[in-house]
């Protein structure tokens, strides 16, 4: 299941503030090139897609306290690390 960012609070809050979330499920950012797991306490499988949302990139496992960007993306998937697969088309 994917949820989406709905407003700067939900893109603010991100995974980190949704802890209680079953693993499958991925939190969809759009309009968005760059991901900072700063305040994460666990790590995260980013799922860059295209303007058509086709997967340009994959970062999996990636831990708190980093920045990772994709300049090809128009938005990305949160998931739990481990979860990216059960996004791929």
């Amino acid at each position: 299941m994917i949820i989406e960012a709905g407003g700067p609070v939900g893109r603010l809050i991100g995974l980190a503030g949704r802890r209680d979330l079953p693993a499958g499920v991925a939190l969809r950012l759009p309009r968005c090139r760059s991901v900072h797991t700063l305040g994460m306490r666990f790590a995260l499988d980013l799922v860059w897609l295209d303007g058509a949302g086709d997967v340009v990139r994959i970062d999996r496992a990636v831990q708190p306290c980093r920045v990772r960007t994709c300049r090809a993306a128009r938005s990305v998937l949160e998931t739990r690390a481990g979860g990216a697969d059960a996004f791929l088309r």
